[in-house]
């Protein structure tokens, strides 16, 4: 019987075979593998950032430094100190300044609202600092008025009419779907648009146009300027707050109009410069006796006709508002012609009355007398007699018995903060709340 056979001889032919087929089909699969790599790699851009944990983040808590000890005093003293500096370089004396207030908001909703140098967008950044500054302006300017226009698309989109309650605003810009950034923007076109809705405003109120722009570019039908000379002949003021660079067009437009300009170089100084703007503007008031000026570009008035409505009570049988044309049961009516309107500051549809009320028309007072700043005690040499004053006049809050070291710049170092008129020491707690909020200083009542 003959042993050897072709079977028996195959045998490690065919294993050898059957490892280098398994060999190259491994080493088939891991080239074909690297070449879709590589092709993918081609194919992503390199400053996509697929997942959010691949973003660069930002070390907010290194900004704060802590002193000697580990406190955080330092840091909020630094803070006060920088807030105190910048109301003393107010101007102390009344200034005339316009209290009934019309502004329209232009947002950018282009394309390039999308971009990440702000996080986590620019598009996220401006409506969270819209609705603040909305909330902000409108407890500032009580009688003052809002509208909305966004530019997207080339166009300009009215996304809110004017109007005088921020919650009206608010809504316009709380959903964000319907806001998504498309296309280029249009300066002229939206301009355009402000401009026409302000046209039947009274001379004695302002005019003021606020610009959040984003993009480098504009595209507009026509000549830009032509508007710019229609803005200015109709006294409509511009700002822009600029999230990208400084352009010629805006400063032009911001310069002419006398407006403010400034481009933002971060989260915090977007917002700095977004509410500068919060305070009404001072008025330049032509002379009387020129008479070669017409009435309609001169804004002295020294009588202003407003009416104080009558408010209706929940209870009230339902009636159609002139406003909405809507049956409710809330409202005002109009003092001259009984007209129903849902909310006030407005002007009376019916009879064109502005209808104001008297909160409101008090809480716009303190623009034009400010509180004067209080000056910072610098030692205890300063005060008379400790023990008659050992607390603050307005909370009551013992003041510190020695004096601090490593005081920043514009800080008592006895925390004492002195009102110029009464001469009653306030702590520097109560310093701010006085100047930012009440507007009324609690010593001498004004």
């Amino acid at each position: 019987m003959n042993v050897d056979s072709d079977s028996d001889i195959s045998i490690s032919d065919y294993e050898e075979n059957e490892a280098g087929v398994s060999r190259s089909r491994t080493k088939g699969k891991k080239k074909a593998t690297d070449k879709r790599k590589k092709d993918k790699a081609k194919r992503k851009p390199k400053d996509v950032q697929a997942y959010t944990w691949e973003a660069n983040f930002a070390r907010s808590w290194e900004t704060v430094q802590e002193d000697e000890g580990g406190s955080l005093q330092g840091a909020v003293n630094d803070w006060m100190a920088r807030g105190r500096r910048k109301r003393l370089l107010q101007p102390q004396n009344a200034i005339r300044r316009t209290i009934i207030r019309h502004m329209v908001l232009l947002i950018d909703l282009s394309s390039s609202m999308m971009d990440r140098d702000m996080r986590p967008t620019r598009f996220a950044v401006t409506l969270q600092y819209a609705r603040e500054f909305v909330l902000e302006w409108f407890d500032q300017n009580p009688l003052g008025q809002m509208a909305v226009v966004g530019m997207r698309a080339g166009v300009g989109e009215r996304i809110c009419d004017m109007s005088g309650n921020p919650q009206d605003v608010l809504k316009s810009i709380s959903d964000r779907h319907k806001l998504e950034p498309i296309g280029e923007p249009s300066l002229q076109n939206s301009i355009e648009m402000a401009r026409n809705s302000m046209n039947h405003l009274p001379t004695h109120s302002s005019r003021e146009i606020l610009i959040i722009f984003g993009s480098l570019t504009t595209c507009d039908p026509g000549n830009i300027h032509d508007t710019l000379d229609e803005c200015v002949k109709n006294r409509i003021r511009i700002s822009i707050v600029a999230l990208a660079a400084e352009m010629k067009i805006c400063r032009d437009l911001c310069d002419k109009t006398g407006g403010q300009f400034g481009v933002a170089l971060n989260e915090g100084h977007f917002k700095d410069l977004l509410f500068e703007l919060v305070p009404p503007p001072a008025q330049r008031a032509l002379p009387r006796s020129s008479a070669a000026v017409s009435s309609s570009t001169n804004p002295a008035a020294d009588l202003i006709m407003m009416g104080f409505p009558t408010r209706l009570p929940d209870t009230s049988p339902p009636s159609f508002c002139v406003c909405h044309s809507e049956l409710r049961s809330k409202g005002f009516l109009c003092p001259r012609c009984l007209a129903k309107i849902c909310d006030v500051p407005t002007d009376c549809d019916i009879c064109g009355l502005m209808i104001v009320s008297s909160p409101h028309l008090a809480r716009s007072y303190h623009h034009l007398f400010p509180v004067k700043p209080y000056s910072a005690v610098a030692s205890f040499d300063n005060v008379a007699d400790p023990s008659t004053s050992p607390s603050c006049h307005a909370c009551s809050k013992i003041f510190p018995t020695t004096a601090l070291h490593n005081i920043v710049d514009g800080m008592s170092a006895i925390g004492r903060y002195r009102c110029p008129d009464c001469e009653t020491d306030f702590c520097s707690d109560c310093d701010v709340f006085v100047h930012d909020v009440i507007h009324c200083c609690p010593g001498c009542g004004e």
